[in-house]
C-alpha cells in the first residue's frame, strides 16, 4: 500500500485531507492529543507513512486541521443548543460550552491550546471575532427583551466566557467531580445569572 491511491477509498484530492483530519479526532477523542500522530492517523486512514506530508508539514499542521474542525463543529453544537432552549440564550450558551468540554475534554484541551493564545493567526482571529460578535448580538438581544440588565455587551460576554472556560477547565481536569459536574455547572452558572438576570 502506497500513497494516496492506495488508501481504502482512492482517496483523490481533498479527500485524503479530510480523511487524515477524521482519523487524528478519532485519536484525539479515544486517547487524548498526546497520541495524535501523523503515522497513526494515516494508519487509521489507510495510506502509507509519507501520503499525509503532501497535505500536512507536520504534526503541529495536522493539529491545526483537527482544531479548525473542533471550531465548526462547537458552532454547530451551540446553534442547536440554542435552538432547543428554554432559558434565555445566554444561559444556553454558557450551558452549551460547558456541555461541549463534559462530552468532548480532549477537543476542550486542543481548542484551549489553540484559542486562548496571545498571537492566533490572523484566520484564527476572524474566525473568533466571529464567534464573539455571535454572543454579543445574543446578550443585546436579552438585553432588548428585558431578559438581562442593560450594560456593555463585550463585558457581559467577556464575564461569562471566563466563567464557563474555568467551570470546563475545572472539569477536564478532574477537580470538579464528572458524576455532578454537569449540575454544578448548572447552579454556578445560575448563580452568576443572578447579576445579570432583569429580575424586576
Amino acid at each position: 500500500m502506497s500513497g494516496e491511491a492506495g488508501g481504502r477509498a482512492g482517496y483523490h484530492h481533498g479527500a485524503l485531507r479530510q480523511a487524515l483530519t477524521q482519523a487524528a479526532l478519532e485519536l484525539l477523542d479515544e486517547q487524548g492529543l498526546e497520541q495524535v500522530t501523523v503515522r497513526e492517523a494515516a494508519r487509521r486512514a489507510g495510506v502509507s507513512p509519507g501520503a499525509p506530508f503532501r497535505h500536512f508539514a507536520d504534526r503541529q499542521a495536522l493539529l491545526d486541521a483537527v482544531a479548525d474542525w473542533v471550531l465548526d463543529d462547537y458552532v454547530r453544537w451551540q446553534t442547536a443548543a440554542l435552538a432547543d432552549a428554554e432559558c434565555h440564550a445566554m444561559r444556553a450558551f454558557g450551558l452549551g460550552f460547558v456541555r461541549y468540554a463534559i462530552r468532548y475534554p480532549h477537543r476542550f484541551t486542543l481548542a484551549r491550546s489553540r484559542v486562548f493564545t496571545a498571537s492566533p493567526t490572523p484566520e484564527l482571529r476572524e474566525r473568533l471575532f466571529g464567534i464573539e460578535q455571535f454572543l454579543t448580538e445574543l446578550i443585546l438581544a436579552d438585553q432588548e427583551a428585558g431578559d438581562l440588565r442593560p450594560g456593555d455587551p463585550v463585558v457581559v460576554g467577556l464575564a461569562g466566557q471566563a466563567l464557563v472556560y474555568g467551570l470546563s477547565q475545572m472539569i477536564v481536569d478532574g477537580y470538579l467531580p464528572a458524576d455532578r459536574a454537569e449540575q454544578l455547572a448548572e447552579s454556578v452558572i445560575d448563580t452568576f445569572g443572578i447579576g445579570i438576570a432583569n429580575l424586576g
